[in-house]
């Protein structure tokens, strides 16, 4: 289940990638919204939030919540920054992909994506556990 979150964390960032650039492309070059293309990093966020909340229930980390979690940074981050910073950052992902959808006006739509999923994409960035991807360890 580890192995499988981790696959589809490449996918994520790669899908939230694609979606900004042609996003981007399509704002610059004053071209309709393609919302297909958010759907992508729509779809990629949210079943990486499936898997992690499965795989978060599945280790029992909830049962190990306390007062000592937050002097070991290790834990602290397995169990508290990372999933509270995953979960905000997809809900500034489907806040962008839904406000998006309602827009008539495509300069807008496009901006808004490109603002909510940057800002998501940064959040991931900065919380992904990079030292136990057996690709970059």
């Amino acid at each position: 289940m580890l192995h499988l979150h981790s696959t589809l964390a490449i996918i994520l960032l790669l899908a939230l990638i694609v979606s900004i650039i042609i996003t981007f492309v399509n704002f610059t070059g004053n071209k309709p919204y393609n919302r297909k293309i958010a759907l992508l990093g729509f779809i990629a966020s949210h079943m990486q939030l499936l898997i992690g909340l499965i795989l978060f229930f599945v280790l029992k980390y909830p049962s190990m919540i306390s007062g000592s979690i937050m002097k070991d940074p290790t834990m602290r981050f397995k169990i508290i920054e990372h999933p509270l910073t995953m979960i905000i950052a997809i809900v500034l992902i489907s806040i962008g992909y839904i406000k998006a959808k309602k827009l008539t006006n495509a300069k807008q739509a496009n901006k808004t994506v490109l603002i909510f999923y940057i800002l998501g994409l940064i959040l991931i960035l900065a919380r992904i556990p990079w030292g136990t991807w057996s690709l970059l360890a």
